[in-house]
């Protein structure tokens, strides 16, 4: 099985989630585990206590772990993705960070050879597949794209989330679509784009207020560059048909001529 088996690892160190983290030193490029934890907090990793320990139960229980891999084995086939190395943990329950709410609480995320998936209980293994199809897709785009993601622009950023979701629409269905899609109308996202976004297209991914604009931190709508990243891709998919090959390729700037002509 591709999917590693953290069941296994939480089974042994489920209350010190820091020492789980040691496995990701070199992946990470770290010399402390903490930093790796942190950080992976931040999108959904679960903290040691009663609630996540029954979720780490109920995930093994409906054998989450043999679902994701079969997922993965059938995108990959589809998509002639590349391997990754995959590893699943529960979600922190109380977190702000569900990227893909819905019925179930669920988050992710992805870098070119490896991805974490935080999951909460479930109902419907679909939303495990909506999960996955959104960050397998960024492991393709960012593979085919050859670039650390570190070096990628807001413009770059927006637009990855948008193709990964439209793929989830294309693969799964409109109902499993994240929330974030829905957020504002087309009126809202057009004048967020003018107001905050276009400006802003260049800022790196270490320029503070990149994250700022892609989450919708303080003052800015929130998860706007999602939002806007959906809109710019499903608008431009509406008038001009590409595979899911061409998603891993295409390039940015293709998706803001039609809000640069308005």
């Amino acid at each position: 099985m591709v999917v590693a088996r953290t069941d296994k690892w939480l089974e042994k160190e489920f209350s010190n989630p820091v020492a789980i983290c040691k496995r990701f030193l070199k992946e990470f490029n770290e010399s402390e585990s903490k930093p790796i934890y942190e950080y992976l907090t931040s999108f959904g990793m679960y903290r040691p206590n009663h609630a996540s320990f029954r979720t780490y139960e109920t995930l093994k229980k409906k054998k989450t772990w043999e679902t994701i891999n079969k997922i993965y084995e059938k995108y990959r086939k589809k998509w002639l993705g590349p391997q990754v190395n995959i590893y699943i943990f529960p979600i922190n329950q109380s977190s702000a960070s569900f990227f893909r709410e819905r019925k179930t609480r669920k988050s992710g995320v992805s870098f070119p050879d490896r991805m974490f998936l935080f999951i909460g209980d479930y109902e419907d293994e679909k939303e495990l597949e909506a999960l996955f199809v959104h960050e397998y897709h960024h492991v393709c785009r960012m593979k085919k794209q050859n670039r650390k993601p570190i070096e990628f622009t807001l413009l770059d950023s927006i637009i990855l989330e948008g193709l990964a979701e439209l793929e989830v629409e294309k693969n799964c269905g409109t109902e499993y679509l994240a929330d974030w899609c829905h957020y504002y109308s087309q009126e809202d996202i057009e004048m967020y784009m003018k107001k905050y976004i276009m400006s802003n297209l260049k800022l790196k991914k270490t320029d503070k207020q990149h994250d700022q604009l892609l989450f919708g931190v303080g003052a800015y709508p929130k998860l706007l560059g999602y939002a806007c990243g959906y809109y710019l891709v499903r608008k431009y998919y509406k008038e001009n048909y590409f595979s899911t090959k061409t998603s891993f390729t295409i390039q940015g700037k293709h998706f803001i001529t039609l809000i640069e002509e308005t």
